[in-house]
């Protein structure tokens, strides 16, 4: 896994869950992020900009558990992203709540809205570039008011670093 340390453990017992994936600046971050969940023993599921579901790849993205999303109009993505929870026993949907590699200053809320839909914890998961770690943190059922929740999330990912320096707005 390129020099990475795995560190921290999933919560036991957890059988449906939305995963945060943090900091996320590069392509990178998606293959060292889908080599841990191997290791780890996890099928996860992942949501992906619809534009990269073209012949070929879009076939392995889809067997690797990837979702579809069309991010250039408003369809609804986190009642239907929570829907699909009915649909399994256990699930684990990886987010990155970043939204794109690009820097931003505020993570969309996408994700928090599908745990508290589906009504399934958030597990902190990141991959920092300056410590060479990656792995889980802590987890946390939404209490309906983002705000209130944030500040944890917050201070757990901050000074983090992703694989392109100053792209985290945590850093």
């Amino acid at each position: 896994m390129r020099g990475f340390t795995m560190v921290g453990s999933f919560p036991e017992g957890v059988k449906k869950s939305v995963i945060i994936s943090a900091p996320h600046t590069a392509i990178e971050d998606f293959i060292i992020g889908r080599c841990f969940f191997w290791m780890d023993g996890r099928k996860v599921k992942f949501l992906i900009k619809k534009e990269f579901f073209v012949p070929v790849l879009g076939w392995f993205l889809r067997k690797m558990g990837g979702i579809p999303v069309d991010r250039s109009r408003a369809n609804n993505v986190a009642a239907r992203t929570a829907a699909i929870f009915k649909e399994y026993e256990s699930l684990y949907v990886v987010i990155t709540p970043e939204g794109t590699r690009k820097r931003v200053e505020r993570w969309k809320r996408g994700f928090y809205y599908i745990a508290e839909m589906a009504q399934v914890p958030v597990v902190l998961g990141f991959i920092d570039f300056k410590t060479k770690r990656c792995g889980y943190g802590p987890s946390f059922v939404p209490s309906g008011d983002f705000d209130k929740d944030w500040p944890m999330m917050e201070e757990f990912y901050k000074g983090m670093q992703g694989k392109v320096k100053g792209l985290f707005n945590l850093e």
